[in-house]
């Protein structure tokens, strides 16, 4: 009786160790899709638009990361530089391309994002061709046992990047000047102009944090998925899910919601059978359409009352 206790007890005990392995890994997966979400987010608060090429252009600046790093660059030297180009170029676009369009229709800006996506996909394409390549890691492949579980380097560098980055965007947001004349100029445009904001320029600074943020998803998932130009396409979907769970105007939600999905598509595909690896996208639109259906305004998304 006491060696079947004592096997029933080692039993459990791995259990809570496998389950704890996979929430960590769900952690890792979820800040990926926070990060995109929060940019999402970023782009819809300003212009009440999705910006659909937001995966694309992450893509595209991890390509250019890879090429730095292909030059004989440093890798984290790749990163910082990676990260300038991506933010420069984006207030670029934004100045260039979707400035003159900011008051036309919504359909005008989300067909412009369209063709963004396209573009970004066919030049990556053109320029570095569509072989997967793979992609250095900045974290060991050594585990790190904590008690009796070991943690993968690479998920706990992730979420460590991922969740880091994100602070450091809120608390720019949040304490500094220039971050809550973002804010102004994103939730309340009229006033903001009003009271001397430049609303052009800070919209044009939200694409550029936007494209930072989602550069940073990029460089986290291409060493798992390889790098190719399609790569950012199926993590784009999960970010939508986690934004539209978390509140599509909320980037507390896109936070919450990011790691929410991560850990539940995670829990779902290695603890349902049915679902595996294969159906984690169906389930993802799955978990769309029922948050739209049931509270559209997600988690932390503010309800838009109307008068009937």
């Amino acid at each position: 009786m006491r060696g079947s206790g004592t096997a029933t007890t080692c039993k459990r005990g791995l259990q809570i160790q496998e389950l704890a392995q996979q929430i960590v890994s769900g952690l890792a997966t979820g800040s990926i899709f926070a990060s995109l979400a929060l940019a999402l987010v970023m782009i819809y608060r300003s212009m009440d638009v999705i910006n659909f090429a937001q995966g694309d252009m992450a893509m595209f600046t991890t390509f250019i990361a890879w090429q730095l790093m292909a030059q004989g660059m440093p890798l984290w030297a790749a990163f910082l530089l990676t990260i300038v180009i991506s933010f420069v170029g984006s207030v670029v676009l934004e100045r260039t391309v979707i400035r003159p369009i900011e008051r036309a229709p919504q359909l005008t800006v989300v067909i412009v994002t369209l063709g963004l996506l396209i573009l970004a996909n066919g030049l990556a394409g053109f320029i570095w061709g569509y072989e997967v390549k793979s992609f250095p890691s900045p974290f060991p492949t050594t585990p790190i046992h904590v008690g009796g579980a070991a943690f993968s380097a690479q998920d706990l560098g992730v979420i460590g990047v991922s969740l880091g980055a994100l602070v450091v965007f809120y608390l720019f947001l949040a304490r500094t000047k220039l971050g809550l004349a973002m804010r102004a100029a994103a939730l309340y445009p009229s006033e903001s102009r009003v009271l001397g904001v430049p609303h052009g320029w800070m919209l044009a600074l939200g694409w550029g944090f936007a494209s930072v943020i989602g550069t940073i998803s990029g460089l986290m998932v291409a060493p798992i998925v390889f790098l190719e130009p399609n790569m950012m396409q199926g993590i784009v979907v999960y970010a939508f899910a986690a934004a539209v769970l978390g509140g599509i105007d909320s980037p507390v939600g896109a936070v919450v919601g990011g790691l929410i999905l991560g850990v539940v598509l995670n829990l779902l595909g290695n603890y349902v059978e049915f679902i595996g690896t294969d159906l984690r996208l169906p389930v993802a639109f799955a978990i769309i359409v029922g948050v739209l259906v049931v509270r559209p305004s997600g988690i932390f998304g503010s309800r838009k009352l109307t008068r009937v």
